[in-house]
Order: structure tokens, then C-alpha cells, then sequence
């Protein structure tokens, strides 16, 4: 019985909701593989975790407890994934489509002679092989990935594409890995993180409500509204890459096809035409709600509900409808 790894994604010492999203979509395919899943845990915290890794499907968790992992760049999460692949002989990986762990895998790729597929929104078992499913030309077309014979399998998994599911498993076997780095992978040392602004709401890749601005908020100072709706909300915060090239907001909250993809439970966007450039990154939220003032914006033709009038008169009445309710 082989293993299928899962690349866990973490913060403060808990894994994020895109790695419990991961192992749900690991556990149908090793189910239909007749494969188990084990979880990998790079840097510190990682046996703290395991209880909760286990209830949603990690029968093994490899870890790598230590501040090496994450106190260089790049390097020593590839060397550390490159022995867990070697002494697991496991010929997949499932990782998080975020910026920072593609360059992890596409380094890890060119080691162990593997393929990458990113961006994934379902995996299959055809023939011995993963096949995923992926959108590609801002979401016009969908398309069947796979990979070649005698390949690693390196697959990232889109932020929400798989609910977060418990399977009422028990702790998993703990495994202890111990990495000796490289000189390479020592060379670029991190030697201080600084918290962004913004960093205290959910990130907008795994947020269950996102709220964003764009074009027709008209300033920076606009986003002011857009953060008291989000924060009354428990959202993030998101924007347009006009409103991004503006200046009103920074661009790591750009959503669009050359920003950030987000698929929450809710998504309201103010002041946004709704070009398929911006529509690439959100059209997949599962409730869509537009605000302009412009009856005929693009953004109008995939939204669930929408208000056409001036979001300056529209998002304040809200505001104070939901702080009512909530008091």
C-alpha cells in the first residue's frame, strides 16, 4: 500500500483551511487507490497538530520540527520534501497553489524528475495516475491534466475547491524527520518577518466572505468602507487591479487572473465592472452579490443578487443593518 503525501500549509502552529481542504481531496483519492495519506509538517508545532491532522484523514505525519524550515528561502522545504519522497517512496505530493509553495514544488520537480500541475479544482485516479481538473484563459475553458509515465506526481490544489470534511480518524503515526541542509539551501537566511497591515482579517484565499472594491469607489480613501463591511462581516478584504494600479490598495489583495483566486461562500464586489480579467478570480464563490451604479456592468451577468445604485448610499445602509442585527 503506497502513501500520498499532503503538503501541510500552516500558521501560529495550526494547519491553514486550504491543508485540511487538501486532505479530504487526498483521502477519495487514496480511498479509490486503495493508497493511505500521510501528512507532511515542516517546521515547528508540526506534533501539536496531529490529532486534528488525523480526524480529517492523515493516517502517518511526517514533520520536520524545526526553525530551519522556515528560517531560509526556499531551499530547505525542497531538500526536506526531497527525503520525505525518497524514504516514503511515495509518488505523489498534494501542496497548496499558493505563490510561495509553487516555487517550493517547482524546484522539488526538477530533483526527483516530476511533474506539476497547479491550480487544481478536482483529482481523479485514471489508469494508476492522477488526472486534475483545471481552468485555464481566465476561466473559458476547462481543462483534463495528467502526467507522463515513470513521473513524481506534484499536484496543487486550489483554495476551496474541496470542503473540509472530518473522517473521525484517530491521532496519526507520528514520523520524525531529520534534515541535514545544504550550504545552498543555507545561503538566503530570513532574518526578520514584519506583519502586514491587514494581516488581523482572514486571508482572502481561504476567507468564507470576501468583500472587495474597485474602479468606482473613486479614491483610496474609499476602501476605508469596504474594510468597516468587512470587519462587520468577518471578511477579507479584496480589490480590483484597477484599484490596485491606482494605489488604493495593495496589490497582494489584487483578485483576478494575475492576482490572488478566491472561491468563499460569499462574495460582494463594489464598485467593480466585472471585466473576465477580475471575473477569473472570483467566479467560482457559490453566492455572488454585485453593487454599481451601472446597470449594464459585466459583473451583473454572473451575480446571484444584484443592487444597482451608488455603493456610497448602498454599503452604510448595510452596515448599520448588520451592526442592528448583530446587536
Amino acid at each position: 500500500m503506497a502513501e500520498l503525501l499532503v503538503l501541510i500549509d500552516h500558521s501560529e502552529g495550526k494547519p491553514r483551511k486550504v491543508s485540511l481542504q487538501m486532505l479530504n481531496a487526498a483521502t477519495q483519492v487514496a480511498e479509490s487507490a486503495g493508497d493511505t495519506v500521510a501528512a507532511v509538517w515542516l517546521g515547528e508545532g508540526g506534533a501539536d497538530a496531529a490529532a486534528t491532522l488525523g480526524a480529517h484523514g492523515a493516517a502517518k505525519l511526517y514533520t520536520w520540527d524545526s526553525a530551519d524550515a522556515h528560517g531560509y528561502v526556499t531551499l530547505p522545504q525542497v531538500e526536506a520534501l526531497q527525503q520525505v519522497l525518497e524514504t516514503s517512496g511515495a509518488e505523489v505530493l498534494f501542496f497548496s497553489s499558493s505563490n510561495h509553495v509553487k516555487d517550493v514544488a517547482a524546484r522539488l520537480a526538477i530533483r526527483v524528475d516530476g511533474g506539476v500541475i497547479t491550480d487544481a479544482t478536482n483529482v481523479e485516479v485514471e489508469g494508476g495516475k492522477i488526472s486534475a481538473t483545471k481552468e485555464v484563459f481566465g476561466g473559458d475553458l476547462i481543462t483534463r491534466c495528467t502526467f507522463a509515465d515513470g513521473k513524481k506526481q506534484l499536484v496543487g490544489v486550489a483554495s476551496n475547491a474541496f470542503p473540509v470534511v472530518e473522517t473521525g480518524g484517530g491521532a496519526p503515526e507520528v514520523v520524525s524527520v531529520d534534515v541535514s541542509l545544504s550550504e545552498a539551501a543555507q545561503a538566503s537566511k530570513v532574518t526578520s518577518v514584519e506583519k502586514q497591515g491587514g494581516g488581523d482579517r482572514p486571508d482572502i484565499g481561504e476567507a468564507a466572505i470576501v468583500v472587495s472594491g474597485g474602479r468606482g469607489l473613486g479614491n483610496e480613501e474609499g476602501f476605508q468602507l469596504i474594510e468597516q463591511l468587512a470587519d462587520v462581516l468577518g471578511a477579507g478584504v479584496g480589490a480590483s487591479r484597477a484599484a490596485t494600479d491606482a494605489g488604493w490598495y495593495p496589490h497582494r489583495f489584487q483578485i483576478g487572473q494575475t492576482g490572488r483566486t478566491v472561491s468563499p461562500t460569499l462574495y460582494i464586489g463594489s464598485g467593480i465592472s466585472g471585466a473576465i480579467q477580475h471575473r477569473a478570480g472570483m467566479q467560482t464563490a457559490q453566492n455572488i452579490v454585485a453593487i454599481n451604479k451601472d446597470a449594464e456592468a459585466p459583473i451583473f451577468q454572473i451575480a446571484d443578487f444584484g443592487v444597482v445604485g451608488d455603493l456610497y448610499d448602498v454599503i452604510p445602509k448595510l452596515i448599520e443593518e448588520l451592526e442592528a442585527r448583530k446587536s
